[in-house]
């Protein structure tokens, strides 16, 4: 039985945190982006634009589910398409047996789980529209396990605030990472996906395991998911504006769609 098939209580924590400054009010501003004074003042407008969000819309409410008949002929992928690294390419060649994803942080129970693990457990199957920052949208089936059936395998404390997420590719030096809060990580539409569309996933669209978060935009559903960590700020993690393209082109924390 897999480690993931018994039923937790999952831990409510409250939603208060640093979130990330608006994209498009810093550029030119490299020095005043620099300025933790600053970034505070612009993190309010994100702030107000995340909680105005959670008072209109149910802290549950589903993303729209679509059928069959609405599958875009083509999932495109953008990003990386092939992480650069001999640990990958010695991963895909063996077909992930031994993947790892690391489970840790502000947690009971630190988990270590396999594809196997993440494949035997609770599943959920739904066909959802992605929407990229670019400006293009596909509809896709997505087969995964939820990811508040991992957190309460791990037994998420009620310290933790934010769930980060570790990926298998990076960009120059710098590995690639995402962050959602906990209203978005207890969804039941957000996903540790391993199957597109009643296939494995292909590594272009981020195999073994990729994240989806059904109510932001693309640049959140992180691929090559390698760990998960619970943590109580993003202060500290990369720029500590939650993730790698928000660190690196102030895009916003919260893509709320």
């Amino acid at each position: 039985m897999s480690i993931l098939s018994r039923r937790d209580t999952l831990v409510r924590a409250g939603q208060a945190g640093l979130v990330a400054g608006a994209a498009g009010l810093l550029a030119g501003c490299d020095a005043l982006d620099r300025s933790p004074r600053f970034r505070k003042i612009l993190s309010l407008g994100e702030d107000m634009h995340r909680h105005s969000q959670r008072l209109l819309q149910d802290r549950d409410a589903l993303a729209t589910e679509y059928s069959s008949d609405d599958l875009s002929p083509v999932f495109r992928s953008n990003g990386t398409r092939l992480p650069d690294s001999a640990d990958y390419a010695a991963q895909a060649a063996n077909k992930f047996v031994d993947w790892r994803i690391a489970v840790t942080g502000l947690v009971a129970r630190p988990l270590s789980l396999s594809l196997a693990d993440i494949r035997s457990g609770p599943q959920r199957t739904q066909i959802t529209r992605h929407d990229c920052v670019e400006g293009w949208s596909a509809i896709g089936q997505w087969t995964g396990m939820p990811l508040h059936r991992v957190l309460a395998a791990a037994g998420i404390r009620d310290t933790a605030r934010y769930i980060v997420f570790r990926c298998a590719d990076r960009f120059g030096d710098t590995p690639y990472y995402e962050s959602i809060d906990l209203v978005d990580a207890l969804h039941p539409q957000t996903l540790l996906a391993w199957r597109l569309n009643g296939a494995a996933l292909p590594i272009a669209n981020g195999a073994p395991v990729r994240l989806r978060v059904e109510r932001q935009l693309g640049y959140k559903h992180a691929k090559y998911v390698n760990a998960i960590e619970a943590v109580a700020s993003l202060g500290g993690i990369g720029r500590g504006m939650g993730g790698y393209w928000e660190d690196a082109s102030n895009y916003e924390w919260y893509a709320g769609i």
